[in-house]
This record gives structure tokens, sequence and C-alpha cells, in this order.
């Protein structure tokens, strides 16, 4: 599969199989993160796996799913992730400023796990202060975001539109998911209106 054939079949995945993922191929999408361009090389991120049963339920209330779809496009019972990356900013290292860094070792995993038969969904509503307590999570690491994994049970479309961009499933419960059309997006030189 091309870059661009990857690039075009991730998609964000809220319906996931009950399969167990291998460890190994855990660890090669935290590999893949490791090596994505850091601001200034610090390398300041840290990831913690969490693919044990009593965690996995505990992180997953934690979590706000699916704004425009809510509740209806939450994981129910026998669909939830079985495996999530949670990206760390180790302030030791780097005192602020996570976002960017986070950005390209995020879009790293995401792209790995489409090679890996994963689907994924990065998450930022989520409870980090509860995440903390229940994982221990020392103060001098900030809690990014979080990466829910497992083998895909849905195929989301991308639908080019220019009007509304709130993602909806239609009457078959297949996830559409609206991006903005190229042609009104991309500008040449100084002709930007």
């Amino acid at each position: 599969m091309s870059v661009y054939e990857t690039i075009y079949k991730r998609r964000t995945i809220r319906k996931f199989k009950q399969e167990v993922i291998p460890m190994e191929k855990l660890k090669r999408l935290v590999d893949a993160a490791r090596v994505a361009p850091q601001g200034g090389n610090m390398q300041a991120l840290k990831y913690v796996v969490i693919n044990e049963g009593k965690l996995l339920e505990q992180v997953f209330k934690t979590i706000t799913w699916a704004g425009y779809i809510r509740p209806a496009g939450d994981p129910k019972e026998g669909e939830k992730p079985t495996a999530y990356i949670l990206i760390l900013g180790d302030t030791e290292i780097k005192k602020e400023g996570f976002d960017i860094d986070a950005g390209a070792a995020v879009q790293n995993i995401l792209l790995a796990a489409v090679e890996e038969g994963l689907g994924t969904a990065w998450l930022g509503a989520i409870d980090r202060l509860k995440i903390r307590g229940f994982l221990n999570i020392p103060d001098k690491f900030v809690l990014h975001t979080l990466v829910a994994l497992g083998f895909p049970d849905e195929v989301p479309v991308i639908v080019d539109t220019d009007k509304c961009i709130k993602y909806y499933k239609d009457d078959k419960g297949v996830l559409h998911v609206p991006k903005r059309k190229l042609e009104n997006i991309l500008f040449f030189n100084n002709h930007i209106n």
C-alpha cells in the first residue's frame, strides 16, 4: 500500500473487533512514534501501552467519544478498543509545547496502525486527572492525548463537501466523514480569498 493509500484508508474507528493486539504490533507503533520529527530533537515524549482488562475499562470510562454523534457513535459492549497508547510529555526534558511533537508522533502511530491492520481513534477529550490517578503517573509528565486501538469493525467513508463538516452515520450505520474539497482549501501565492 502506498503512503497516499494509507492516508486515505486511515479514518477514526469507534467500533472494534474484540481480538487481542499482539504486543509486537503495539511496540512497532511506539517505535514509529519514536522516530517522528521532534522540535530540537528533544524527544520529550513517552508512551504508555495499556492492554489489560481492568485498565482498559478504566481508561474507556474517561473518554468522551464522537461529539457530533453521541451516544450513537460511542463504542458499545463488544466494540470497545482492545488497547490504548497514552502520549506523555516529560517536563524534565522540555517544559512545555508538546503539541507539534505529539502531532507528528501520533500521525506516525495512526498511519503505521493502518499497515498493521489496526483501527485507531486519536482522543483528546479524556479525563486526565482520573487517568493520572489510576496509572500512578508522576507529576513530571503532562498527559497529552490517547490513541485507542483495535482491529476495526467498521469502514468509515470520506465525503467531499463544501458545506457541513459534521460526521454522521447513514441508515445502514456507515460513518461518513465530510472533508472540505481540495479546491476550497488550496491557494496559490497571494490569491487567498
